[in-house]
């Protein structure tokens, strides 16, 4: 059998000279930084998970609504919105258009805004 190779495991080993030691600290501090960045980008990883998870708002379609809204009797409705906890109804009245807000929970109109052409 031949002798297993034990270069850098014997007390008869040479020291390093001067420029292999800066290498060696060079690439400990390279390691050491590439390590650090790593941990960083799990730790920023795991911090959205769990913002994400703890910032959860409800679907708009668990929320209660009012049974009825009233918008007018000539009123024809074009659209509707839920945004920052109002209700936004785009009706059109005769020739002329208006956008009605109001509180999904009560049905309440909280405000109308009509638009005219100049």
């Amino acid at each position: 059998m031949s002798q297993p190779d034990s270069r850098g495991e014997g007390p008869d080993e040479a020291p390093l000279d001067p420029a292999a030691l800066r290498v060696q600290a060079k690439l400990k501090r390279l390691l050491l930084g590439s390590s650090l960045v790593m941990v960083a980008g799990f730790v920023a990883v795991f911090a959205a998970i769990v913002y994400k998870i703890n910032t959860y708002e409800a679907d708009p379609s668990e929320t209660a609504f009012a049974a009825t809204l009233s918008v007018g009797p000539e009123a024809d409705v074009l659209q509707a919105t839920l945004s920052e906890g109002m209700l936004l109804v785009l009706v059109r009245e005769g020739s002329g258009t208006a956008l009605l807000r109001f509180d999904p929970k009560s049905g309440k109109q909280l405000g109308r805004t009509d638009f005219v052409a100049r």
